[in-house]
């Protein structure tokens, strides 16, 4: 690496000798043309950062937005109500000047709003822009418009910086809901509410930067200079799209074509650029997501009906093993479908089961009556295009096969994704491997999409609802209670009590068995300060800055 930087160099300074021959020969103008170019050069080189990605956004319409790649772009683009301090999970005012008044049925949230506030377009912000942005958000449709549609009654401005969000019944993580980087201010002169109506190609926000040129390969943001917050430490952002390619990401970093990479390289490529950085080429930042990785038992099946059956399938997982096999040390074991991000979490599945306790995989076994001349045979089920999941359902067939003598036996099985997902809500499989990405960073968006059951009974197990959606089909009239509970709850310790006895009754049950927790990382050259990564894996690029001290 250093001896090509030295042939660079002279590279360079050839060419640098070159151009004062020709100024000298020319006299007149050159120099002028010389320093201009040298001064514009030296300037784009500090005030712009290249951030390559392989995730392509399919909209970045807030209101059709449902995936990271668009999220992340509108994450910088546009402003909230209220947002989380970076790199964290506490909640504040952003738009709003202070956390909502609630009254006393919570059912309606009073929210004061910024003044001063300027659209990328030069409208002004005030409540009737931002009541527009929120209705517009449920009525045209979106992919994520149930978030707000299935919760609010009515939104109206009841002053000129203040509106009034009404809601269906109370929900203690609403304040969070608002914080979803969809329910952004957007300018009611560049947008229309309607079914349908979504600009994919544009954005015209109130965020700290605004979108200047948006390619199937790239795209362009510069810094808003009339924001009204905490302005970027650079002066925009070069977004490199390598769709779906870790490997050309990888190789764009390592050869110097971005400053930052973020989102997705393999874990084979992740340890070796943590190598990289630990031998001082590059910077590694690494975080803790907040997306759960599990395994869904389906109750209403043989022989995962039985509970003796999950609880034995439950103590035979190894997290730590799968974690330093499959994902190469890239992961955290968690014990409870909520994660470790949150000060709710509760270890649940290490009390009960531990990791790879053969003594109580073989008491449930026997328990039931299956041994190596009765074997029982579950279904591991899991997307084909999740490499992980494809050698975990290996390593569980390798291990029972060798540690419990084929009394268990695993039979692992794929199918195309879109398939999966559609046979998964249907209650097809046994059991089935996949995630959980947050909507919004509450406890809640753990426990109400996979837990919670619209309709059924002890009897016919979920028929509607989140766990039916999930594939566990898990119906618990005592969770389905607290999980109410809890979203009514106001007081945060009252709350934390009630998250404990769901996930208690949720590990004696086992209609899930959670595995991991992910880890994000993100990689930058030496130089580059500011990188980093939120729990809910958008990514700040306000922060970033070139330290052009620092030498190649």
């Amino acid at each position: 690496m250093k001896i090509l930087a030295f042939f660079k160099q002279w590279r360079k300074l050839g060419q640098l000798l070159t151009l004062v021959l020709l100024c000298f020969t020319l006299a007149v103008g050159c120099n002028r043309e010389q320093n201009s170019l040298q001064v514009q050069t030296t300037n784009n080189n500090r005030d712009r950062i290249n951030i390559g990605t392989t995730l392509q956004p399919r909209t970045l319409d807030p209101a059709d937005s449902y995936e990271l790649a668009g999220l992340m772009v509108i994450y910088n683009l546009g402003d909230t109500l209220y947002t989380y301090q970076v790199g964290t999970t506490h909640l504040e005012p952003q738009l709003a000047t202070a956390m909502p008044k609630i009254s006393e049925d919570g059912l309606t949230y009073t929210i004061p709003l910024r003044q001063g506030v300027i659209f990328h377009d030069g409208t002004p912000f005030n409540a009737e822009a931002m009541v527009f942005s929120l209705k517009r958000f449920i009525e045209n449709g979106g992919e994520p418009s149930f978030l707000l549609k299935d919760t609010v009654t009515r939104i109206e401005a009841t002053g000129e910086y203040e509106i009034a969000i009404k809601i269906k019944q109370p929900f203690a993580a609403f304040t969070s809901l608002l914080a979803y980087p969809g329910a952004c201010a957007v300018s009611p002169q560049a947008y229309e509410i309607g079914a349908g109506k979504f600009n994919p190609m544009k954005f015209v926000g109130t965020g700290p930067y605004k979108l200047v040129q948006y390619k199937s390969d790239s795209l362009r943001l510069e810094a808003f200079d009339r924001y009204w917050g905490e302005k970027p430490k650079n002066q925009g952002i070069d977004l490199q799209i390598y769709v779906g390619n870790p490997a050309n990401l990888y190789n764009a970093f390592r050869s110097g074509a971005v400053d930052v990479a973020y989102q997705s390289f393999v874990p084979q490529q992740i340890r070796k650029l943590q190598e990289g950085a630990t031998s001082g080429s590059w910077q590694a930042i690494e975080t803790l997501g907040s997306a759960v990785n599990f395994m869904a038992l389906n109750i209403n099946l043989e022989p995962t009906k039985q509970r003796v059956i999950r609880e034995a399938i439950a103590s035979l997982i190894d997290r730590p093993f799968l974690i330093d096999r499959v994902l190469q040390g890239q992961g955290e074991p968690v014990y409870s479908l909520i994660p470790k991000t949150f000060d709710v979490y509760k270890p649940v599945f290490d009390e009960l089961y531990g990791d790879n306790n053969l003594d109580k995989v073989k008491q449930f076994l026997a328990e039931a009556g299956y041994s190596a001349d009765n074997p029982v045979t579950v279904e591991l089920w899991h997307s084909s295009t999740s490499v992980n999941f494809s050698i975990v359902t290996a390593i569980l067939k390798a291990i029972a096969k060798r540690d419990l003598d084929g009394a268990i036996q695993f039979e692992p099985n794929s199918i195309a994704r879109t398939a999966f997902f559609g046979y998964v809500s249907q209650g097809i499989y046994q059991t089935s491997f996949s995630n959980w990405y947050p909507d919004f960073l509450d406890a809640d968006n753990f426990v109400y999409p996979l837990l919670h059951c619209a309709k059924g009974s002890d009897a016919t197990g979920c028929e509607e609802g989140g766990s039916q959606n999930q594939g566990s089909s898990y119906y618990s009239d005592r969770v389905n209670q607290l999980i109410e509970q809890q979203r009514q709850e106001q007081n945060p310790d009252k709350r934390k009590a009630i998250f404990a006895q769901i996930q208690e009754i949720m590990a004696r049950d086992v209609p899930y068995i959670p595995l991991w927790q992910t880890k994000d990382y993100a990689f930058a050259k030496n130089g580059i300060a500011g990188v980093t990564i939120n729990p809910s894996q958008t990514f700040p690029f306000w922060t970033i800055a070139r330290n052009m001290s620092v030498t190649k």
